[in-house]
């Protein structure tokens, strides 16, 4: 079936949202695109064809691509869309607070992403509240945020924390605001466990990738315990190879560190250098000099994952979880572990204690004694 062949995505693409049909070329299908989509265009960019992302254009895939993968998340993405669209635009007391927030966290050396979340979140919850000036909002307004758009959106409580993070921050750069955040009683958080893959699968993951620079991109991840991030900003004077290990610099929480370069590892990167020669990041675009991107880096762990069989919904962040529990399980103490994966608080780390075999599998059964 033609619908089987197509996987949609979601991109921003000249200031708008677009809706993207990926697939293997078939003359057919994209005849029937172009025959069902008159604004269809082509992406080189993207590699693939699009459309706005339109509630009428998402109607119509439903009913001719019912199979396409990630239509799910469409129908999500849209029904998001619809409650975002009946906020109001935000006023110019409110766009004045927001830069003056912005400059003090760029002042005081806030991370880019932080900026970024902060100001995205504060944004949001004023254009919910209206036109009512900033110094007037007050308690009842976040909760009635809290209820009406967070909840109705069935967004998560790390997205409710985060939110309370930033308008705290707001609130003490703003000092009229009547509202007080400490007052706000946060959500419970959920006890969930890091999701780790076995030694064999994450073999299996990585020998399935045929291209050397996709296979050196998740090894490094998983040999290294590296956030995607991480990976993505090493430069060559960062791997000190006669010490055996690696640099990181400027992580989550602005800080530096090192890891351990085992010497496989190390053959393995010295020759994708040899073939490859990147200029300024180890891990390049297609572009000489620029950074590989994030989204083509899921991809690759996505491409992967096809070639296994591996049925989980692996993220990145698994290879990282799978390196810290596979030390812990090979007798590593826990503070070495911490020290590696840059936390700042062992209660952290410790929860790979609750997935690591070691422990758990030594536990003998009451029910083998009956």
């Amino acid at each position: 079936m033609l619908e089987t062949t197509i996987r949609l995505s979601i991109f921003r693409h000249k200031s708008q949202q677009q809706l993207g049909f990926h697939f293997m070329w078939n003359k057919e299908l994209v005849l029937k695109i172009r025959d069902q989509f008159p604004a269809v265009f082509w992406s080189a960019t993207h590699r693939c064809w699009y459309v706005s992302f339109t509630e009428e254009h998402v109607e119509k895939v439903v009913e001719i691509f019912p199979k396409a993968e990630g239509l799910q998340e469409v129908k999500e993405k849209l029904r998001l869309q619809q409650i975002d669209s009946q906020l109001t635009d935000l006023n110019t007391e409110s766009k004045v607070a927001i830069a003056v927030f912005v400059a003090y966290m760029q002042r005081t050396r806030y991370s880019e992403s932080t900026i970024k979340t902060y100001s995205e979140s504060i944004g949001v919850f004023l254009r919910f509240v209206g036109v009512k000036s900033t110094n007037l909002i007050t308690n009842d307004d976040l909760a009635q945020f809290n209820n009406e758009y967070i909840i109705a959106k069935k967004l998560s409580a790390s997205y409710q924390n985060q939110v309370l993070n930033a308008v705290k921050l707001f609130c003490k750069v703003h000092a009229g605001v009547k509202l007080d955040p400490e007052l706000v009683k946060r959500p419970r958080s959920a006890k969930t466990l890091p999701n780790v893959l076995s030694k064999q699968e994450v073999k299996q993951l990585l020998y399935a990738t045929t291209n050397l620079k996709h296979r050196m991109m998740l090894s490094v991840i998983y040999a290294c315990g590296l956030r995607r991030s991480e990976l993505l900003s090493l430069q060559p004077k960062d791997i000190l190879s006669d010490r055996l290990l690696i640099h990181i610099h400027q992580a989550k929480g602005k800080k530096d560190r090192v890891v351990p370069l085992s010497k496989l590892l190390l053959e393995q990167l010295r020759e994708y250098y040899k073939i490859y020669r990147p200029i300024k990041w180890i891990f390049e675009g297609e572009k000489p000099g620029e950074k590989y991107g994030e989204r083509s880096l899921q991809l690759v762990l996505k491409r992967a994952l096809t070639k296994t069989n591996i049925k989980k919904d692996v993220t990145l962040h698994w290879l990282r979880h799978s390196y810290a529990t596979h030390l812990l399980e090979s007798g590593t103490d826990i503070r070495f572990i911490q020290e590696l994966l840059g936390h700042k608080s062992s209660t952290t780390t410790e929860i790979y204690t609750h997935v690591s075999n070691k422990s758990i599998q030594s536990i003998r059964s009451p029910f083998d004694e009956l």
